[in-house]
């Protein structure tokens, strides 16, 4: 018999705390019938200035059976914060846990622009993108070259060798669910062997809360600039250069959330 659940979350606290949120934002989203198309991300909506929807399309899910996928893999990858002999462990899961999001969304993006300014693409221009798999597929790559012995269990049944689980789960996601992200799920895979081997690296706790203040506050004047969240305390004025904001803080204390209703487009579950 396997260790009583409880046991298991307190030695993955991490991962139970970001399965937990990802369950309490999609039923909020069911509760307040928020479409994919408010949270996730496109082309177009970043062009336009809303770059907090690398995060919210990350924590949103389209569906039940989208959400347990996602979150069982994870589950089963959140051994990483038990490697910390590896390397690893609870504060590197954490802090790359913020790159991966990060990185591979703006990968996606990046990719985007791409195909659709050098191939014509102008399709990628309305895809819109949403789902957790781009940090899923980074965290299984990451153990595929820490620790290639280990294996990935999906709900309980269904157990790939880890070493090729990245390439394996890419492919049989894009064969057996047509809407999967192929291009979001390889970007996570990117920054995951980017992360393994090295080339991203010293993430230390400073660095790491740096990045999450300057991101908090750039989410936040995306957020005011583009109407999507009445920031009242926050005011923007326009200076000398037009492209750089100022900002001040006034009294007041407005929060109310006002969801952009965008045209229904294609999804792609990540």
């Amino acid at each position: 018999m396997g260790k009583p659940l409880i046991f298991e979350i307190l030695e993955k606290p991490a991962t139970s705390c970001i399965i937990t949120l990802c369950s309490a934002i999609w039923f909020y989203i069911q509760k307040k019938n928020i479409g994919y198309t408010n949270v996730g991300l496109s082309y177009e909506t970043a062009i336009e200035g809303q770059y907090w929807r690398i995060f919210t399309s990350a924590f949103s899910h389209i569906s039940v059976v989208h959400l347990v996928f996602n979150m069982s893999a994870l589950w089963s990858l959140g051994v990483v914060e038990q490697l910390g002999h590896l390397g690893l462990g609870i504060g590197f899961y954490l802090r790359y846990t913020l790159v991966l999001i990060l990185v591979s969304g703006l990968l996606v993006l990046w990719t985007y622009h791409l195909l659709i300014q050098k191939f014509k693409l102008d399709h990628f221009r309305r895809v819109t993108a949403v789902g957790y798999s781009c940090v899923v597929f980074g965290w299984m790559t990451i153990l595929a070259v820490k620790q290639p012995s280990s294996s990935l269990n999906l709900f309980g049944v269904l157990s790939l060798p880890i070493s090729f689980a990245p390439f394996e789960s890419l492919i049989f996601t894009s064969i057996i669910v047509p809407q999967a992200s192929f291009i979001g799920h390889l970007s996570g895979i990117i920054v995951g062997y980017s992360i393994a081997w090295g080339l991203i690296h010293g993430m230390n706790n400073y660095w790491t809360v740096s990045l999450f203040g300057w991101l908090v506050l750039l989410l936040a004047l995306s957020l005011k600039r583009t109407e999507t969240l009445d920031l009242s305390f926050i005011e923007i004025e326009p200076i000398a250069d037009s492209s750089l904001p100022s900002f001040g803080f006034l009294s007041g204390n407005g929060r109310t959330l006002q969801m952009n209703v965008i045209p229904n487009r294609g999804a792609e579950l990540v």
